[in-house]
């Protein structure tokens, strides 16, 4: 039987961290700093190096177990854009403008209309499940079809990043599941 890889959706880095700002600083000769000035750097390689450990797990377990470069990340304002999406430094600041907070409708409306392009049975969400404001549009968009690795739950950033890395390293996927999907109020017929 053919294995169909699922599609992963990643959780941002935080663009309006420390790291983000040297690496938008008019200063900054580094390599990476250079290629998001001209343009030419990604948004994986970008949210790699502006938050650490946790994404760079998530964007290697999505290219060793997804189609490599299919992984889509959530942004603050644009909804999900593919890991291979060139950035520009203007596009890094306006990600730091928004929130992600489902009362922030900037992100939440560019959230739910990307969600309704993603036709995929299986959606495998890499990111925090112990805050609502990704579980809250993705469980009301995806429903049944969105699954988390089995182990995330109950656990921090940091240890979800290390086994990931160690999943890769192995070659072994991990096991997903489902979420509770929360109960919609009945609507009232009047």
């Amino acid at each position: 039987m053919h294995h169909v890889r699922p599609t992963f959706l990643l959780s941002p880095a935080h663009a309006g961290g420390r790291r983000a700002q040297h690496l938008l600083s008019d200063r900054a000769v580094f390599p990476l700093a250079l290629k998001l000035r001209s343009g030419t750097a990604t948004l994986g390689e970008v949210f790699s190096f502006v938050s650490g450990l946790y994404f760079r797990g998530k964007l290697a377990y999505a290219n060793a177990f997804g189609e490599p470069g299919q992984a889509l990340v959530i942004t603050t304002n644009r909804g999900l854009l593919r890991v291979d999406t060139p950035l520009r430094a203007d596009e890094l600041r306006d990600f730091g403008t928004a929130e992600i907070s489902t009362s922030d409708t900037r992100y939440r409306e560019a959230f739910q209309s990307a969600l309704a392009d993603v036709t995929a049975p299986r959606v495998v969400f890499l990111g925090s499940i112990a805050t609502r404001k990704y579980l809250d549009v993705l469980t009301e968009e995806l429903g049944e079809r969105l699954y988390v690795p089995a182990t995330f739950p109950g656990m921090g950033d940091m240890r979800r990043g290390s086994i990931l890395l160690k999943a890769v390293r192995s070659g072994e996927e991990l096991e997903y599941t489902t979420l509770p999907l929360p109960e919609r109020p009945s609507r009232v017929r009047r």
